[in-house]
């Protein structure tokens, strides 16, 4: 297909499939953000299902991979995983192992079919947890964590980076990606969310910030920092 007509087909799809998501999410459940938070029922499903058709995520969380370097020794925890998008990439770029907690039961089946091969491989552990509440079996320590459009969910965001913090290996690190949904975001919107994330992760030990930026409408932003044993090579 020539490029020009998979741009077209790709404008097309990131304007249909979130509003077709959103019409039946609102017949199903007229708690639209609440489903957004946390995707239950069949309106969840809708939700799981958007998410994953929706070209700017497929981009974003492919994007949010490459940033983190992945190496094949190294041990992967994303947090809010969703359907899985970014644990298939992760297993792909040749992670070690993937680890994740979301605490949605309907995203917990989505994402566990994607990686059902990884998963009977031993690449990936998924578990159904929220952020304050991860199990033992997600104590780490790991060489990388990622969390993408999740943190603003989260209760006390600066307490829960300081407590993934202390599940970083030596030399490991965070990153943490925002693209913002509300209607009539900008780029504006998304680098707010950027020096939001970066005072969040100030508070929370972090050092060595950096701020990328993927040119979508609005932009993904992403800030990698380094948790504990400073001057990892990734953060360069």
């Amino acid at each position: 297909m020539p490029r020009a007509a998979r741009r077209a087909v790709t404008a097309a799809a990131e304007y249909a499939v979130p509003r077709a998501g959103l019409v039946v999410v609102r017949a199903l459940d007229r708690d639209v953000v609440g489903q957004a938070h946390h995707p239950r029922g069949a309106a969840g499903r809708v939700t799981a299902w958007e998410m994953t058709w929706r070209p700017s995520n497929r981009q974003r969380s492919a994007w949010a991979v490459a940033l983190l370097d992945v190496q094949p020794a190294d041990r992967v925890l994303e947090i809010g995983f969703g359907p899985g998008l970014a644990v298939a990439q992760l297993v792909r770029a040749g992670a070690g192992h993937v680890y994740g907690a979301d605490h949605s039961a309907v995203m917990v089946a989505r994402a566990s079919r994607r990686n059902a091969a990884a998963i009977r491989a031993g690449r990936v552990t998924l578990v159904r947890a929220p952020v304050g509440q991860l199990p033992a079996a997600l104590d780490g320590p790991f060489d990388a964590i990622l969390a993408v459009n999740a943190l603003a969910f989260w209760p006390e965001p600066a307490q829960r980076l300081a407590e993934l913090r202390g599940r970083l290996a030596p030399g490991g690190r965070i990153a943490v990606v925002s693209q913002p949904r509300a209607p009539g975001a900008t780029a504006a919107s998304s680098a707010r969310a950027a020096s939001d994330i970066g005072d969040l992760l100030q508070q929370a030990g972090f050092t060595g910030l950096r701020t990328e930026t993927l040119p979508l409408s609005p932009p993904a932003v992403a800030v990698l920092a380094a948790g504990p044993g400073q001057g990892s090579r990734r953060l360069a």
